[in-house]
């Protein structure tokens, strides 16, 4: 064998796609190695990496499944790039949307008993039952909810969604947004701020007294406000909040003061009490993340249009109810593909840790599916200090987001990427593929109801939802 001299005496570079103990020999002897996190598709399991082969498009026959979920995929992403949320309503109760509600209450995430629910839902369910008035006590409310005399629904099959324990109760005012673009409505509930507050499961009297203000002052005077703007444009406030700081998920500050603004014109066309109009707007502008419930109806209105398109393996929600997390394609109908919820990872408040954190919840990874959240973490260098992280870190969370994705959203850019447009179309394939899990930021909710929020940080979407939707998808759509 006849090697350059120049070859054998130079120092040794490896770049090493294989187990990481080929590394340690290498760097002993003087060498230098780049470790390739590289694991085989298919979550290495054979037969799943075949039917992952076979549901990959071909672009030498565009008639194959792969083909069609490719295009199918790409309608998907179009829809979602199109839509143009806009709130158009506040309906002071919920029943008034929902006339059929009678005694449920609407939670966060797929379906889930009541025994095996987790503190902060159980603290918020006991909470809304006395709101409602349905129960005279606290033992009473929970002796209802455990006998079953109380029906619970998932906020999404209502087109809805709700932040951490995402109850909503008949009564309580709903925030209605429509995408214009579409047709279809999405709804959510109105944000409590921070503190003692129903969605971490605190059920005290002062909770109580919040939700009936919000109740009897707050949305009337909003549902007036959003009627004298003739609507209020949502996806412009997400698209400018991105380019102030916020990824419009777990930070709200930028979209919170842009529809302040909007909301403040809007009451000075009321003949609304000036008192009124002060306490209306002080708890706008005291609360940093009240765009957030805003922003997950505006994403929920952008993902519906993107759902029911056959062969399209696009995710259009991810949901948490605090023991599960799940997800749901647009080409396999209403199913749930749930895992076992992890417990976010980050920045934990003075005097809590990891084992004081409840398991991931809440429906707001709605927004991660329209491209907001963790796929634009690079817009927010504020909140990768309060995740623990970096600003490095955050670029590459953004980077790895294109890998599992199929589209850009022109509409928000990422302005420490070069203003690139952030990704968007979450594909089952390509998550199986990669081994890349979507990234969700998040705030941590303590596991006891009531405490509140505990930390913030981010959190990884459990595989198997994306393999149980695979193997859905391919049990659905690939020939026998």
């Amino acid at each position: 064998m006849n090697l350059k001299p120049s070859l054998l005496n130079a120092p040794l570079s490896v770049i090493n796609v294989g187990v990481d103990s080929f590394n340690a020999s290498v760097s002993a002897h003087g060498g230098s190695v780049v470790q390739v996190n590289w694991q085989p598709p298919g979550n290495a399991d054979p037969g799943l990496a075949w039917r992952l082969a076979q549901l990959l498009g071909d672009p030498g026959d565009p008639a194959s499944v792969g083909s069609r979920i490719d295009q199918a995929n790409a309608s998907a992403v179009q829809r979602v790039i199109a839509a143009q949320p806009v709130l158009v309503d506040v309906a002071l109760h919920a029943r008034d949307v929902w006339p059929d509600m009678d005694r449920t209450l609407l939670h966060a995430g797929a379906p889930v008993a009541w025994d095996d629910m987790c503190g902060p839902m159980h603290g918020a369910m006991i909470g809304a039952v006395l709101y409602e008035g349905w129960a005279e006590s606290m033992a009473q409310a929970q002796s209802m909810l455990a006998a079953g005399e109380i029906r619970f629904a998932q906020c999404h099959d209502y087109s809805a969604v709700g932040p951490m324990t995402g109850i909503i109760s008949p009564s309580m005012p709903v925030l209605v947004v429509r995408n214009q673009t579409h047709g279809n409505l999405a709804y959510t509930n109105i944000n409590e701020g921070i503190g003692k507050i129903l969605r971490f499961g605190a059920n005290s009297p002062e909770v109580i007294e919040r939700l009936r203000w919000f109740e009897n002052t707050l949305a009337p005077a909003m549902r007036a406000a959003v009627k004298a703007r003739g609507g209020i444009d949502l996806k412009s406030i997400q698209s400018q909040a991105l380019l102030m700081g916020d990824e419009v998920h777990s930070r709200n500050v930028a979209a919170t003061a842009l529809f302040f603004m909007q909301l403040a014109v809007g009451l000075s066309q009321c003949d609304i009490e000036r008192s009124q109009m002060h306490e209306v707007l002080r708890f706008v502008a005291d609360t940093s993340q009240f765009f957030l419930n805003l922003s997950m109806a505006a994403a929920k209105a952008t993902m519906d249009a993107a759902h029911g398109i056959e062969y399209s393996s696009t995710v259009t929600a991810i949901a948490r109810n605090g023991v599960t997390t799940a997800i749901r394609v647009s080409g396999l109908g209403k199913r749930w593909f749930e895992a076992p919820s992890g417990r976010p990872q980050g920045l934990y408040f003075p005097g809590f840790t990891e084992a004081d954190a409840n398991p991931d919840l809440g429906d707001s990874a709605i927004t991660e599916t329209a491209g907001f959240g963790g796929f634009s973490f690079a817009a927010s260098p504020a909140l990768t200090l309060l995740a623990g992280g970096s600003i490095a870190a955050s670029i590459e969370y953004s980077r790895l987001m294109y890998q599992i994705t199929d589209g850009r959203n022109p509409a928000n850019s990422l302005p420490a990427m070069d203003f690139a447009a952030a990704p968007v179309g979450i594909d089952v394939r390509k998550v199986v593929d990669t081994g890349i899990q979507p990234v969700v930021t998040t705030g941590i909710a303590h596991r006891e109801a009531g405490v509140g929020q505990i930390g913030a940080g981010i959190v990884r979407v459990p595989m198997a939802c994306f393999v149980k939707a695979l193997e859905a998808l391919a049990q659905t759509y690939l020939p026998l």
